[in-house]
């Protein structure tokens, strides 16, 4: 997993509450298990009409906003099911970090997981925010002082947990945590060997 960076770019509002992970990325997508290639089917049925004409009045099908790594929703976003395609669609689009008042607890973990940033902000401040979106005003993220810069001198700061923080700026999923711990599981290992023998054999 790539390490999450200070950056600044367009955001693009979706001004819709209870973004669900079907809505993200649609079950016929589901197929793959890869990451990449997701990001052609993230919004799809929002993007594209029945014959797969592009909807021209989405956000995400005009430009500028079709290049934004900041993408800015409603209340409960990511609710509906576990499904972890959803960050990956957003991730392979191009999006690094989602701002909304609030998420559903496994899509909200599941972005951690696979280097988005989620930010929980409150309703006045997500509007504060979608307005300069839409005059296509960029916003900088900035976690490591865990500020929202948005060319004031009036930053946004915000919560994150600490171990949360660390995985992103480090660049660890659970795959990279566990390999972290490759000494002392190989002492554990060589531990048991020694105290029971008959299970290595």
């Amino acid at each position: 997993m790539k390490k999450f960076e200070r950056f600044k770019a367009l955001a693009a509002h979706v001004s819709i509450m209870n973004v669900d992970t079907d809505m993200i990325i649609p079950k016929q997508f589901l197929k793959t298990i890869k990451r990449t290639g997701l990001g052609a089917g993230l919004f799809y049925e929002l993007r594209f009409d029945e014959k797969g004409n592009e909807i021209k009045d989405f956000i995400l099908n005009q430009a500028p906003f079709n290049k934004a790594k900041i993408l800015i929703s409603g209340k409960n976003f990511g609710c509906g099911s576990s499904r972890e395609h959803a960050p990956w669609a957003l991730l392979d689009f191009g999006i690094k970090c989602v701002i909304a008042p609030s998420f559903a607890d496994i899509f909200y973990n599941n972005c951690f997981k696979n280097g988005i940033l989620p930010i929980v902000l409150d309703e006045k401040l997500v509007k504060e925010l979608s307005e300069l979106a839409d005059k296509k005003k960029e916003i900088e993220i900035d976690l490591e002082d865990q500020k929202i810069h948005k060319g004031d001198n009036r930053p946004i700061d915000f919560d994150i947990d600490p171990f949360k923080k660390e995985c992103l700026m480090k660049g660890y999923d659970d795959i990279a945590l566990t390999l972290n711990k490759n000494q002392k599981i190989s002492t554990f290992e060589d531990k048991k060997k020694t105290l029971t023998p008959w299970l290595y054999t």
